[in-house]
């Protein structure tokens, strides 16, 4: 029987997407064949009031989701969900995974991750289960040796079957903090950010406060 294609989930703020998000998505469909889509995922405004958020500052959904609609809306491979904008909660990983496969019910559904998150897995809310139904593709941020993290946990050893280590010629490792702090100070993002992305920016004044 014929593996299912993939449907690769790509969460995160997207605050604001940067052209590297998107090239590192570009990047992982020429790598491998089975993926039939990249799903970018934005968290949803609830996410401002979890113990993850961090950031200094984080404009609403639906700018975020606009951001991201003008980019995947030029490739036919990429796509972007509401579901967690939508929710009437902050959902967890694992339920966002479920709930897009039973969108998806032909596709297997995997989840791509960077190494920086890997380090906390354990703690995520039911990491066991996500790690037992989904695949998870690894992506190695800065010098992380994903390997060294996979051996040093026992929880990921036990599940290193669903764990796939992305090739390391793909590469993304522009940060959307650098990106707020250089617009904060009036100075340029071209070629950071689309031209597109860049105009929705100024035109919407995000990032100035």
């Amino acid at each position: 029987m014929e593996d299912k294609k993939q449907i690769i989930i790509f969460g995160g703020c997207f605050n604001p997407p940067l052209n590297s998000h998107f090239s590192l998505a570009d990047q992982l469909l020429n790598e491998y064949q089975i993926i039939e889509k990249i799903v970018f995922m934005p968290v949803g405004d609830f996410y401002q009031n979890t113990e993850f958020y961090n950031k200094d500052t984080i404009c609403n959904a639906e700018d975020r989701y606009n951001m991201l609609k003008i980019e995947c809306d030029k490739n036919e491979k990429f796509d972007v969900s509401r579901l967690e904008i939508d929710a009437e909660k902050q959902l967890c990983t694992y339920e966002t995974l479920q709930k897009m496969s039973e969108l998806y019910p032909e596709n297997q559904i995997c989840f791509l991750m960077g190494s920086d998150n890997l380090k906390e897995f354990e703690k995520w809310k039911s990491a066991e289960e996500l790690l037992t139904k989904y695949k998870v593709y690894l992506l190695a941020r800065d010098k992380d040796d994903i390997n060294q993290i996979i051996n040093e946990s026992e929880f990921l050893s036990g599940h290193r079957e669903n764990l796939i280590i992305a090739n390391d010629n793909i590469i993304g490792n522009i940060s959307s903090t650098f990106v707020r702090r250089k617009i904060k100070e009036g100075k340029s993002v071209r070629y950071i950010v689309s031209d597109d992305v860049y105009d929705y920016i100024k035109d919407h004044n995000l990032y100035k406060g």
